[in-house]
């Protein structure tokens, strides 16, 4: 294929954008410009690249060619960087996919030295889904459950989360006042992040419980869901980074969930990149625990 760099930042933005409008203002060009482009560069490829779909999909062939375009666009800002030296105002952007927790707790202090010199584009994902956003090219690094590699990236374990089931001393009193019993698991009201999330269901399966039964609410949102649990809506599975002083209480002072947390990123070499993955390294050693002693 021989490949037009114009062509590779019109998908790029497209993208990201999720119109050939928005692509356009970004680009600083038509949006019949950044359709001729995009026209072009899937005549280059062979394949339809992207689903003129508002906001617009990414074909499996499409996910491929925008991992080299956003790969070429980051090594041209970081070759740029390094060429204008402290006098460059245009810094890098790292699409990075982090998990609700570890974005309410730890990874925030991690990436907030390098936020005067690096841009974050911080995608809030659930750890057991974050490598889909490896897959379709639309972040380079990920803090993910998965400890296969994607394709095209490496992998390091950062150590564990251990989660356990919270709620106020009120709850505790009216739901389980002969302990925590199947019984009781099967009738207390939960609070569970999104639909997605697995943690309550993996811990009321590991007590034996049918996971349909008890009644639920969603409460999408790290902080609020704390205050949900603290508000008495239900028990909530807390990880231990963001337990509160005081105010709640723990159920099963035996039972919980590790979730075991990697980080996946692109195999090249960026400065950028390698940047703020060692500082999500330096904090994962402080704030999880380490697996290997587990």
């Amino acid at each position: 294929m021989d490949l037009d760099l114009a062509q590779l930042s019109a998908l790029d933005a497209t993208v990201t954008a999720g119109t050939l409008e928005g692509a356009a203002r970004a680009l600083h060009v038509t949006p019949s410009a950044v359709s001729q482009r995009l026209k072009a560069l899937e005549a280059a490829a062979g394949r339809v690249l992207l689903v003129r779909s508002r906001p617009v999909q990414v074909t499996e062939s499409g996910q491929a060619v925008l991992r080299l375009a956003r790969q070429i666009a980051l090594l041209t800002a970081d070759a740029t960087r390094e060429l204008e030296g402290e006098d460059g105002d245009r810094p890098v952007t790292l699409p990075i996919a982090v998990n609700a927790d570890s974005m309410a707790t730890w990874v925030l202090p991690a990436l907030a030295p390098l936020a005067a010199e690096l841009s974050f584009d911080l995608h809030r994902e659930d750890q057991e889904h974050t490598t889909a956003l490896l897959r379709d090219g639309r972040v380079m690094a990920a803090i993910t459950a998965a400890a296969e590699p994607v394709p095209g990236c490496t992998v390091t374990r950062l150590g564990a989360m251990p989660y356990r089931p919270m709620a106020t001393p009120a709850f505790r009193a009216r739901w389980f006042p002969d302990g925590v019993t199947t019984d009781a698991l099967t009738r207390a009201p939960v609070v569970v992040f999104d639909r997605r999330d697995d943690l309550q269901h993996r811990y009321l399966r590991l007590r034996g419980a049918d996971v349909g039964v008890p009644p639920l609410h969603h409460v999408p949102a790290s902080a609020d869901y704390l205050l949900a649990v603290e508000f008495g809506f239900g028990w909530g599975m807390l990880p231990r980074q963001q337990e509160p002083p005081g105010g709640l209480v723990g159920l099963d002072p035996d039972g919980g969930v590790d979730v075991v947390l990697y980080w996946q990123q692109w195999k090249l070499r960026s400065p950028s990149l390698d940047r703020a993955a060692a500082a999500v390294l330096d904090a994962a050693r402080r704030a999880l625990v380490p697996t290997a002693t587990r």
